[in-house]
């Protein structure tokens, strides 16, 4: 059991994920400092107040923080943004590796090939 264990764990996929969690955690703690600090501030200025997570609707007890609600929309925008524009970048890379490399002809094609030569010569 702990050999497919660590074959498991050995797995690029496994691996990549692992990494792909630890830089999303990091990536997140920057965009979380960003709309705060950053993001909230300019939109502040255009709708009167700084912090929107102190935005709230009171409705008897009950307390609506709609403000908290529209930093975790601008945080994960943020996020869904980059991750765009990094997956389109690895697809670019991805496509531009796949026109360098042309398949090399099969022996399917050279038969095609011959076929077609051979209706042209007895047409």
């Amino acid at each position: 059991m702990l050999k497919e264990f660590k074959e498991f764990i050995a797995r690029g996929n496994v691996i990549d994920l692992a990494v792909g969690v630890i830089i999303g955690g990091a990536f997140t703690s920057i965009v979380n400092s960003l709309v705060p600090n950053i993001i909230n501030p300019l939109l502040g200025l255009f709708i009167g107040q700084i912090d929107l997570s102190n935005l709230v609707v009171k409705v008897g007890s009950a307390t609506f923080k709609y403000g908290s609600f529209i930093n975790a929309i601008i945080n994960f925008l943020i996020i869904s943004f980059i991750v765009f524009l990094i997956v389109k970048a690895i697809n670019k890379v991805t496509k531009r590796e796949k026109k360098e490399k042309p398949a090399a002809p099969t022996a399917e094609d050279y038969l095609k090939e011959i076929r077609d030569l051979l209706k042209e010569k007895d047409a």
